[in-house]
């Protein structure tokens, strides 16, 4: 499924970044969570989790599926964190920020393992295991 992401705080993103403790288990289910509509959700079979890909299809991330009514059909919504910023555009458009809302993903189902915030640090941005 094709779908518009955007991201941005929540409360208890904002209480646990803030707070420090982006390692921790409360963060993780918190932030490494995509939310659907129920449509969208059940088009995609009721998957537990799924994975979100960039427009480009260079970055994958595994996330679980969060069914609301605060998005719409087409859309989805990752809170700001580590998980978001995978599959977030990088091009700044001559800004200096990157474009966190309306990027163009893939989402669909998966199996993988959902990884805790310093996994992604050391599997996709330090390249290692």
């Amino acid at each position: 499924m094709e779908a518009l992401l955007n991201t941005g705080s929540t409360i208890d993103e904002g209480r646990l970044a803030k707070g420090g403790n982006k390692y921790s288990d409360d963060y993780t289910k918190e932030c490494a969570v995509c939310w659907l509509c129920a449509e969208d959700y059940i088009s995609l079979g009721s998957p537990e989790k799924v994975a979100v890909t960039s427009r480009d299809g260079t970055h994958t991330v595994a996330v679980y599926s969060k069914v609301t009514e605060s998005v719409k059909s087409g859309h989805v919504f990752i809170p700001r964190s580590i998980w978001a910023n995978v599959v977030v555009e990088s091009s700044t458009f001559s800004t200096g920020s990157p474009l966190y809302k309306g990027s163009t993903v893939s989402v669909e189902p998966t199996d993988e393992v959902v990884l805790s915030a310093e996994d992604i640090v050391l599997k996709i941005y330090m390249g290692g295991e």
